[in-house]
């Protein structure tokens, strides 16, 4: 005898599972998409403070920023941000020293990703996602 709660209840899963392969599927060309974004922040940011005052590096399941101020004639790391693939969430983890933020993305039917912190539970702009993982390490002496 077939019951049907457990005929919805496989069906639930499985729809879960596609979704999960979905989001997993998108997750480096999310990190590509967001690597574009913070890239432009980066440039505007050397183009006002100098070439080797901040640097972004993509690698395979993360982006690297670090940033940098000149100190006696030398720069010196102020501070790294550090984008991390999380494929169990699946989504990113933003890490900056002590600091660490879990955003997790998903595909909308319009097949548009979405980017949710995970503990505030909000949706977050692409400006709003952009803004969390920098402004602390490009600007630390500024208010939030």
């Amino acid at each position: 005898m077939a019951f049907q709660w457990l005929q919805m209840r496989i069906q639930e899963e499985r729809e879960r599972r596609e979704r999960q392969a979905n989001n997993l599927e998108r997750l480096p060309g999310a990190l590509k998409e967001i690597h574009e974004h913070l890239a432009e922040c980066i440039q505007r940011y050397t183009e006002n403070f100098g070439a080797d005052s901040a640097d972004i590096v993509l690698l395979p399941n993360r982006i690297k920023i670090t940033v940098r101020e000149e100190l006696d004639g030398k720069w010196q790391t102020l501070s790294k941000v550090d984008v991390v693939c999380d494929p169990d969430m699946p989504g990113f983890r933003v890490e900056r020293g002590e600091y660490s933020m879990a955003v997790e993305v998903g595909l909308l039917s319009s097949d548009n990703l979405f980017y949710r912190d995970r503990e505030q539970d909000i949706y977050l702009t692409m400006e709003e996602f952009t803004r969390r993982i920098l402004d602390r390490a490009l600007f630390p002496a500024l208010r939030e």
